[in-house]
């Protein structure tokens, strides 16, 4: 670090800081010392730096699956904004013990953790690992934890509203797994989008976000006009069902998703949805870790609107007037 501050004509505090990712330095600076560390071959290493500063630099991440289409693109999305903050990640896989899960980061000495989507119902019924720090992706407001969520609720209610506003008598639900906190507040939002309306809500039909479940669910939501599915794949599965019962979409039913996957844009009909915003979903909570690990403790927000990322609806094909 010295023969890199002598070459960028810098003192040591500033390459430290140019190191640790510092916002405190001129831009023009940091490509000078940046510059000078790549003429010299410079590289950190971060097991040194581990035993001098006590932090890896590193953030665990848990998952209980990436075959769901949030999960993995939220993992691409961490990963990215971990990046972008100078932390590795390291992922855990928790499928009933998510403390397990948690006792082999603590293990591997990472700073804090990320917990993503269905783990956090396990996270609610574990013991709380002490040191750890945790944020918990999608979960409800909780004292023990930091959370940030997509809006779901609020997600759902538009999808709502927008198939009553095109003059459907009433909006079914092909709502995703019980279990899910996801799947709970897109139920949630539809119920109260159609309570407001004045319009008694019909039984769910139930999938488990896959695209086999929402073919599956054609059969029983045979009679609906407007359907809103609680996620993309399964409403791939459900106009699949509906165009083999001869009813085609938006034509005799119109259907809208929720996620805004890459593919829906070029789904047969193109597919109205609600658009989840995965990056800043994940640039929040690694904010919110990398706040907690690097500054004074304080205690976890109670409010979900602190961290509630908005929805946006996205409106394609696959929805038309009554």
């Amino acid at each position: 670090m010295a023969m890199v501050a002598g070459r960028a004509g810098v003192s040591g505090q500033t390459v430290s800081r140019v190191v640790n990712g510092s916002p405190r330095v001129d831009p023009s600076t940091r490509a000078r010392v940046e510059q000078a560390m790549a003429e010299l071959g410079y590289r950190p290493h971060r097991a040194a730096r581990a035993l001098r500063t006590g932090r890896t630099q590193t953030i665990g991440l848990v998952v209980t699956t990436l075959a769901t289409v949030g999960n993995s693109r939220m993992l691409q999305a961490t990963a990215e904004a971990a990046e972008r903050r100078g932390y590795a990640l390291t992922l855990i896989t928790a499928v009933d013990d998510i403390g397990t899960a948690f006792a082999r980061l603590q293990e591997q000495g990472v700073d804090g953790a990320i917990v993503l989507n269905e783990a956090s119902a396990l996270t609610r019924a574990s013991d709380l690992p002490e040191g750890l720090r945790l944020v918990v992706v999608d979960a409800a407001p909780d004292n023990g934890f930091r959370v940030v969520s997509s809006d779901h609720a609020g997600g759902a209610a538009a999808a709502t509203r927008h198939l009553l506003q095109l003059g459907h008598p009433v909006v079914h639900h092909l709502a995703g797994p019980a279990g899910s906190f996801a799947a709970a507040e897109r139920e949630r939002g539809w119920r109260e989008a159609l309570q407001a309306a004045g319009i008694d809500a019909l039984p769910v039909v139930r999938g488990d976000w896959s695209a086999e479940s929402g073919h599956a669910a054609g059969a029983p939501l045979t009679p609906a006009t407007a359907i809103f599915s609680a996620n993309d794949q399964m409403a791939l599965g459900l106009i699949r069902a509906l165009e083999d019962q001869g009813r085609r979409v938006p034509e005799n039913v119109s259907v809208i998703g929720f996620d805004d996957v890459p593919d829906a844009a070029n789904y047969r009909p193109p597919l109205t949805t609600i658009r989840q915003d995965f990056s800043t979903l994940a640039a929040d909570a690694v904010a919110t870790l990398v706040a907690d690990i690097e500054g004074p403790a304080s205690p976890p927000s109670d409010s979900p609107g602190a961290h509630l990322i908005a929805t946006d609806l996205i409106e394609r094909l696959s929805t038309r007037e009554a």
